[in-house]
């Protein structure tokens, strides 16, 4: 579970809220239906609209991918890599065939498969981008669609606060609506704004947080599998990888390695 995900969202609204209490005003002064409809419902129209509704079908994936903490498997990863090393050095590439179903990760079977096949190099490189610009596309769907909805979140503030503009106008006449005109343009920029900028936007952000880690791992993967194919010693494929590791991680790394 990504804490740092639910907790910053709880602590968002909690500021929101507790702000209100502070600053003295009754609280239901900043509930209005209206808004909501406008705001929230009238964005997510909007995202239909321009979205394939298979894509909005997802969006409960999306979020549980922000709620899921992934565990770096990059320390194993490197491991399996340099032990695949060690050896196809002593036994040649096809003794690597008996570890394929060993692995769980598709990315790195394909690769291994390609390379105990005897594929060439550019052709392995050629194959295992194209998967990785595949797997990035599909990433970058999810993405998109809360940076839209991100977007429209608060265009449709701006359209709720004009409803409430011309309420607000056309009341002239009797003082006492003016007020409630003039509250509902507020608060649906003041919904639009909290749901683009703490709900929207971060998910956004978080989604591509994955997506830079998971390709991360992946480019590891396919760097120790062309390593491997061209015989390099175990020793500089660990070096090849480790360079795709924060420097402090490095020598953590290294002490787990059986090198």
């Amino acid at each position: 579970m990504d804490l740092g995900f639910i907790i910053g969202l709880s602590l968002g609204f909690f500021a929101i809220i507790i702000s209100i209490f502070i600053g003295g005003f009754p609280f239901y002064i900043y509930w209005d239906l209206v808004s909501v409809f406008i705001t929230i419902v009238g964005s997510f129209a909007a995202l239909m609209v321009g979205a394939p509704i298979g894509r909005i079908f997802k969006m409960g994936t999306y979020i549980n991918i922000c709620l899921k903490e992934p565990k770096s498997n990059i320390p194993d990863i490197i491991k399996t890599l340099v032990t695949f090393s060690e050896r196809s050095r002593r036994e040649g590439l096809l003794s690597l065939e008996d570890e394929i179903e060993n692995l769980t990760d598709e990315f790195f079977k394909q690769g291994i498969r390609l390379v105990v096949d005897g594929t060439d190099p550019e052709v392995i490189k050629t194959i295992m981008y194209h998967q990785l610009n595949q797997m990035n596309a599909r990433h970058n769907e999810g993405i998109a669609l809360f940076d839209n909805w991100g977007k429209l979140a608060p265009a449709f503030g701006m359209i709720g606060t004009l409803y409430g503009l011309v309420g607000m106008l056309n009341s002239m006449g009797d003082p006492s609506l003016i007020g409630k005109g003039m509250a509902a343009a507020l608060i649906t920029t003041f919904y639009g704004a909290i749901m683009a900028n703490l709900v929207f936007i971060p998910i956004k952000t978080k989604l591509a947080d994955r997506d830079a880690q998971e390709t991360g791992e992946k480019e590891i993967i396919l760097e120790g599998i062309l390593s491997i194919q061209t015989g390099d010693n175990p020793r500089i494929v660990e070096e090849k990888l480790l360079a795709f590791v924060p420097p402090k991680e490095r020598a953590k790394i290294k002490q787990t390695s059986d090198i």
